[in-house]
């Protein structure tokens, strides 16, 4: 609504959670000393969050609000633990959470910050610290834009050392399908770190794939557990090398087609270097690619620069494009040249009209491009035929 110049409303808006945020710190806290103190708490930050509706919004200000969640619940949960006697310290991630001026992390300052922060406290053992925000390289509050607190929780487990990083969610762990749309799902209690990514980045919600890359590079497990269930094993994610296991399936939506039929002959010197060039120039990456003589198709998830793409790609020939498509992902340490894997998921997978099939270019996975409408179907052929 501030984008938008609707102060008004907005005040309304930040009214109405200042109250659904009182109600949960009346709940929280049982001494009259401390709901008094969460009151203070509140009140200094939505204070703070009135203010940028006198000004002119910008975007430095809508990150700064935005940071406002994960400094309130941290604020609260020191509240809390100060009224049950923990002995914690809580470490402000401002202080060492940084990216540079490509908005990556930067992973050096973040390393040298926090251990100097951690080393201020030799004999504390419990800390607590906000995830997904940090500051930019000019000193402004900003976030990871991507992976969020996971994230984080990836990076400052990588920047200490950690024996294992725990990332706590709603679900336990991987399925091994969409419980969404498959009945019967199951956990999967260990992945490599290869595997987990190529699920994360294949539609598997519950972690972000940049996550994962932290704790990878420095070898530390990472393990995903259920807040709700927290009795139960999760998904164990580390460096191992099981060969010949299917583990899961995983779907991706909204995914467009480009086809670019050349009238002369495909392979002629530069051609895949000029398609992919344009693309380049765009940003947008590519997820899946397939060729013949004189045409080569790929997908892309991302469409924002679609027309100016297109604009270019027609001077290199007709280009067709499908849209509403979803790319299906099946997942594992499958070696290309094993015998009946292929066989098995096309067998399942013959009543689905299939658009594009990606094969060999990785030992972890084959995918299939289908129409988003027969995504569901191809989800549950699959389990039936390679997961039961």
């Amino acid at each position: 609504m501030l984008t938008e110049g609707k102060k008004s409303e907005a005040l309304v808006k930040i009214e109405t959670l200042f109250e659904k945020y009182q109600t949960v710190a009346n709940e929280l806290f049982k001494t009259e000393i401390f709901q008094e103190k969460a009151t203070d708490l509140l009140q200094q930050h939505f204070s703070h969050i009135r203010h940028f509706t006198q000004d002119v919004f910008t975007l430095w200000e809508e990150k700064n609000i935005l940071a406002q969640g994960e400094l309130l619940s941290t604020a609260l949960m020191h509240l809390h633990l100060l009224e049950s006697n923990h002995n914690y310290v809580l470490l402000p991630a401002l202080n060492f959470m940084r990216i540079d001026k490509n908005g990556e992390p930067d992973e050096f300052y973040i390393k040298e910050n926090i251990n100097r922060e951690l080393q201020k406290y030799p004999n504390t053992k419990l800390f607590i610290t906000q995830g997904d925000i940090c500051r930019d390289a000019f000193g402004e509050v900003d976030n990871l834009k991507r992976g969020g607190s996971d994230y984080s929780a990836s990076l400052i487990g990588a920047a200490v050392s950690a024996r294992e990083i725990q990332i706590w969610t709603d679900i336990d762990g991987f399925h091994n399908n969409d419980p969404h749309f498959v009945k019967g799902t199951k956990p999967i209690r260990e992945l490599s770190f290869d595997e987990a990514a190529e699920l994360a980045y294949f539609g598997a919600k519950i972690m972000h794939p940049s996550s994962i890359q932290p704790a990878q590079k420095q070898g530390i497990p990472v393990r995903l557990k259920n807040t709700v269930k927290p009795e139960s094993e999760g998904t164990l994610i580390r460096e191992t090398d099981i060969p010949g296991q299917i583990k899961a399936v995983a779907a991706k939506d909204n995914i467009t087609a480009v086809k670019i039929k050349s009238s002369r002959m495909l392979m002629a010197y530069g051609f895949i270097r000029k398609i992919f060039e344009v693309f380049e120039r765009y940003r947008t990456p590519i997820d899946m690619i397939t060729t013949s003589e004189i045409a080569v198709s790929v997908s892309i998830d991302d469409t924002t620069f679609l027309p100016d793409i297109i604009s270019e790609l027609k001077n290199y020939g007709v280009v067709e494009i499908d849209e509403n498509q979803s790319i299906i992902c099946v997942v594992g340490n499958i070696k290309a040249d094993e015998q009946g894997i292929a066989l098995r998921i096309f067998k399942a997978l013959e009543t689905v009209p299939i658009r594009m099939i990606s094969y060999g270019g990785s030992r972890l996975n084959i995918s299939v491009l289908v129409k988003q409408t027969d995504k569901i179907e191809a989800l549950n052929l699959l389990s039936k035929y390679l997961l039961q």
